[in-house]
């Protein structure tokens, strides 16, 4: 599903430009009254209607009508998105239960996350042609206000693959949790310390489905679509997790130092939409990652009297859970309201 768009053409990209400036197209912000993610999208004809509503996640479709009949709805109005029941068991399980699932891993398994590396890899190598805040990380470390160590080339790949996604590049990634920037964060970082630090190829491997399933046991408490920047703070603490992995394997202790180190620091970033500007963000989660790992396995890290941090990965997790949903809810509708406000200050629709 989230291939949808891969066989869009130049010509089809220009015949839709053309649709939009020709004002037949339009985009309006719904009330407030309706909660999560929403999307509700109406096509009139010469002599027919659709409409289509996407309901908890954007590969979520809840219901399709034509000429007011509706044509598919799902169990409940509002379908469980594909491909997340397994989020219901995450729920449901410790940290130790949730990283107990690496041991699981099988040849195909591992085939799969190896396809992942290369796809994102691959993203990577086409961002150094995108003017963007890798290019700019590259010219600073050329002038020497930048080392060319472990962190540089890390924030490098990464910063390169998102700003490559975010220029348009029509070329797929590996996701995680859905998203695709979070997929090159959780991948590319785990993977670039790993083979820095000299771990073993499958180590990295395993390290890398660390990475995979904290992404999703964090969206477990923050919402598949949270105001907070996924990018730095679920592959970001995934990131961190995973490169903990590498040395010591399921060391909780150092796994919830790395956590509470990843909250303690980035906690409350947040997102404004997909845009290049998602690659400083990515950068800033590649180097609190890093550092908050090698921070951990020194045995350093934010206390339970440290802020909103908690004793546990589980109890920091549901703190920012509660600051992401209760205590910042009024983000998006500001946020949307300031984005309206500029695009009718530039003329944009």
């Amino acid at each position: 599903k989230l291939l949808l768009l891969q066989d869009v053409t130049l010509e089809i990209l220009e015949r839709s430009q053309t649709l939009i400036k020709s004002g037949m197209c339009g985009i309006e912000c719904l009330n407030e009254t309706v909660d999560g993610f929403h999307v509700d999208a109406f096509v009139q004809g010469a002599r027919h209607q659709a409409r289509c509503v996407l309901s908890g996640g954007h590969l979520n479709i809840a219901r399709i009508e034509r000429d007011g009949q509706i044509v598919f709805q799902s169990a409940c109005g509002v379908a469980e998105p594909d491909g997340l029941g397994y989020r219901r068991d995450l729920q449901r399980m410790s940290l130790d239960e949730v990283l107990a699932l690496v041991e699981g891993l099988d040849a195909e398994d591992r085939d799969y996350l190896r396809r992942g590396v290369e796809m994102n890899l691959a993203m990577s190598e086409w961002g150094v042609e995108v003017r963007g805040a890798a290019h700019q990380l590259r010219r600073m470390q050329r002038e020497g206000f930048l080392a060319d160590d472990m962190f540089f080339r890390a924030k490098m790949r990464v910063a390169s693959a998102v700003d490559a996604r975010m220029a348009g590049r029509n070329q797929a990634v590996m996701t995680s949790g859905g998203s695709g920037n979070q997929g090159v964060v959780a991948i590319l970082t785990p993977y670039t310390v790993g083979r820095e630090m000299g771990v073993d190829s499958e180590r990295i491997l395993e390290s890398i489905a660390v990475a995979h399933l904290i992404n999703a046991y964090i969206k477990c408490f923050l919402g598949e679509i949270s105001v907070i920047c996924g990018c730095a703070m679920a592959a970001g603490i995934a990131s961190a997790t995973g490169i903990v992995y590498q040395q010591v394997g399921v060391d909780i202790d150092r796994i919830t130092l790395s956590v509470n180190n990843v909250i303690g620091d980035l906690s409350g970033l947040i997102c404004d939409g997909a845009k290049p500007g998602c690659a400083m963000k990515a950068i800033t989660a590649v180097d609190t990652a890093i550092r908050s790992a090698l921070m951990a396995l020194k045995g350093f890290g934010l206390s339970a009297d440290d802020g909103i941090v908690g004793q546990t990965v589980e109890e920091s997790l549901r703190n920012l859970g509660r600051i992401t949903l209760e205590g910042m809810f009024r983000v998006d509708p500001t946020m949307l309201t300031i984005l309206q406000n500029k695009a009718a200050g530039s003329g944009k629709a």
